[in-house]
């Protein structure tokens, strides 16, 4: 005899869920949860100063490269991205995002690095600079001076972060600025003036044929020069650090970068309206609409409550989302067009009840599985990977919700209200009609 395997079974076969008459509720629920998500990034507002929890990306910044060498050998070497995140941490660093980096450098040498995104533009204070600046024009803009290598004529001198920009009518050196800013205190110490590169030194020195005047950038050491001093604290005597790159980011840039987000998730919307208007008809588009603009809602209001970063790898992680939920709406939809042409002898409301009951576990199957998935990402993962993982984990559970128990009901009521039997109208005129010609056509006693 052939030995019987019972299949194990999420749920029973046969399962007869009522989904239809618990519609209502699901939805008033649903919208409580948006009102309430929308409201949390209100009160963020007014406690925290900001609707969410920006990262650089959106509210501007500096971003540092660095690369680490071994000092006994003088080779690139790699360091462990935790090690730096340890090191800010503890400095009380906030809003820090740190990622790998791989480039080669000019004798084609494979190095990798490490970027450290800060929300801080500088590190010096703004009467540090507005002193620096006013300094800066008295000692080298006198153009009344006889002295013709005094005679600069500055026309605008302006801070971005820690790099100082000038402009004037006769080049200024590396050196003659680094020796003036030597003389700027700085909470008991002398600003630093990092050294022209061979390239900027050619590019400084050319005149710009237009304006003829000299664009020049003076780089002073300030967050990248305590990040260097902090990282070698951490690593040790034996690896040095080298700051290759550091550049501001604007608050400008940034604005533009979060309005670029929304409307990405706005377009994607408008897209998945007409992709489902088409592939099946108008009646399912707007219940994937409103199940798509839920989920995204929700996903922003977990990040709000917790303060979690939104970065634009978070836009990435809600636009997955959405189409992970829009897939699994889809499906629900299919089954529900198949039960339509099937079973012509049942009402929609129990078509619907039907449909749901047979998806319901494969729904469950797969939001668990990429669950599962992403949950692990965001236990191990830290930085971008971490941020991803739990805009999907929060994402995940409110894409099978509403692909079930809100996307549905919307189909279910425009096919009741517009696309089942006659209209409105027409159903009350018919029914007064019986009633007039029986009187119209009794015969006078």
């Amino acid at each position: 005899m052939s030995e019987h395997h019972k299949f194990r079974y999420l749920l029973p076969p046969g399962n007869n869920f009522q989904f239809v008459s618990k519609f209502r509720t699901w939805l008033l629920l649903s919208s409580l949860l948006m009102l309430a998500s929308i409201g949390s990034m209100f009160v963020n507002k007014a406690v925290r100063g900001d609707y969410m929890n920006w990262t650089i990306d959106f509210k501007g910044g500096t971003e540092i490269v660095v690369a680490f060498k071994d000092k006994a050998t003088d080779k690139y070497i790699k360091v462990d991205p935790g090690k730096i995140r340890e090191a800010l941490e503890h400095a009380d660093e906030d809003g820090i995002d740190v990622s790998e980096i791989e480039w080669e450098d000019e004798n084609d040498v494979h190095i990798e690095g490490i970027v450290v995104r800060t929300p801080r533009f500088s590190a010096l204070a703004e009467d540090v600079k507005e002193r620096a600046r006013a300094a800066f024009i008295k000692e080298f803009g006198d153009d009344k001076s006889t002295d013709p290598t005094r005679n600069r004529k500055i026309s605008r001198v302006t801070w971005s972060g820690d790099r100082f920009n000038v402009k004037s009518l006769a080049p200024i050196t590396n050196e003659e600025a680094a020796a003036f800013f030597a003389t700027i205190d700085n909470s008991g110490k002398k600003l630093e003036v990092k050294p022209w590169s061979d390239e900027e030194k050619l590019q400084y020195a050319t005149r710009d044929e237009g304006t003829k005047e000299y664009n020049q950038w003076y780089g002073i050491w300030g967050i990248d020069r305590q990040y260097q001093q902090m990282f070698e604290k951490t690593l040790g005597t034996n690896t040095s650090v080298l700051v290759v790159q550091s550049y501001g980011v604007g608050a400008k840039a940034g604005s533009k970068l979060r309005d670029d987000g929304i409307k990405s998730i706005v377009y994607a919307i408008l897209l998945i309206m007409l992709y489902l208007a088409f592939r099946f008809d108008i009646r399912y588009a707007p219940g994937a609409a409103f199940a798509t603009i839920h989920d995204a809602v929700m996903v922003i209001g977990i990040f709000a409550v917790t303060w979690t970063e939104v970065s634009l790898t978070s836009v990435a992680g809600l636009l997955t989302v959405v189409g992970f939920s829009v897939n699994d709406t889809v499906v629900i939809f299919d089954r529900i067009r198949e039960n339509q042409a099937k079973l012509k002898d049942k009402t929609l409301e129990r078509i619907v009840d039907i449909s749901l009951n047979e998806v319901l576990v494969r729904s469950m199957l797969t939001s668990a599985t990429v669950f599962a998935t992403t949950l692990l990402m965001n236990i191990f993962g830290a930085g971008l990977v971490q941020n991803f993982a739990f805009a999907m984990n929060v994402g995940v559970i409110v894409g099978a919700y509403s692909s079930l128990f809100l996307a549905p009901p919307f189909f279910l009521f425009i096919s009741k209200r517009y696309y089942s039997g006659p209209a409105p109208a027409r159903r009350r005129a018919e029914a007064v009609a019986p009633a007039t010609s029986s009187k119209t056509d009794t015969p006078d006693e």
